[in-house]
């Protein structure tokens, strides 16, 4: 029991540190600034029902594109683990991505509503680092363990979806310098667990020597 606790806790922190959803309120906020309060929240469930759709695909799909591409679990692992350090790497040093989204006074709703399909679900909320990570935790996995990386990643887009609807909120309480610290944070929590990514990666193509 205890052992499947610590994996459903490294799980959601992986895919926390990796989606990172504090940090990724402002870039909603941001978004989502000209839109009234239902519009906002449409595109904010929209955006994480496709990301949800999207991550859940390549983790139970893992295991085939192994298959047909002829990649060990090992050399996907230790490049998975490499990806997943670099993105953490970068979030330690402070340094994001911005994304910008015109917008038009004229914007329809619809149009509006596009946000959440690009970029918020791909790539902010579903990118590669998402995407390589939920490969990694759910391949080799049975399917009960594949059951446990889809519902850690749906109890994400839950709270990712509180942190977006009351993100006003936040912003001010926090403020951007408290965003900057729990940024770095979440990077260096990536940083390890891509690190243990590689340890496992390593291990793994030694006992296939």
């Amino acid at each position: 029991m205890k052992n499947e606790i610590a994996r459903a806790a490294t799980i959601f922190m992986g895919f926390f540190a990796i989606m990172n959803p504090i940090a990724n309120v402002p870039v909603f906020l941001g978004l989502t600034m000209d839109e009234d309060n239902k519009t906002t929240a449409m595109i904010a469930l929209r955006a994480l029902i496709i990301a949800f759709i999207i991550v859940v695909i390549f983790a139970v799909t893992g295991k085939l594109v192994f298959k047909i591409f002829g990649i060990t679990l090992p050399a996907f692992k230790i490049t998975g683990g490499l990806l997943v350090f670099l993105v953490g790497f970068h979030m330690v040093q402070g340094n994001h991505s911005s994304v910008q989204h015109p917008k038009e006074n004229n914007l329809s709703k619809e149009a509006a509503l596009s946000i959440a399909v690009s970029p918020l679900a791909m790539p902010i909320l579903a990118g590669p680092g998402t995407i390589v990570t939920a490969i990694n935790f759910s391949a080799g996995e049975s399917f009960l363990g594949m059951i446990l990386v889809v519902s850690m990643f749906f109890l994400l887009c839950v709270i990712t979806y509180l942190f977006f609807i009351f993100g006003k909120r936040m912003v001010a309480y926090l403020g951007d310098n408290a965003l900057g610290v729990i940024t770095r944070m979440m990077g260096l929590i990536l940083a390890v667990i891509g690190t243990q990514m590689i340890i496992e990666g390593i291990k793994g193509a030694i006992k296939l020597t």
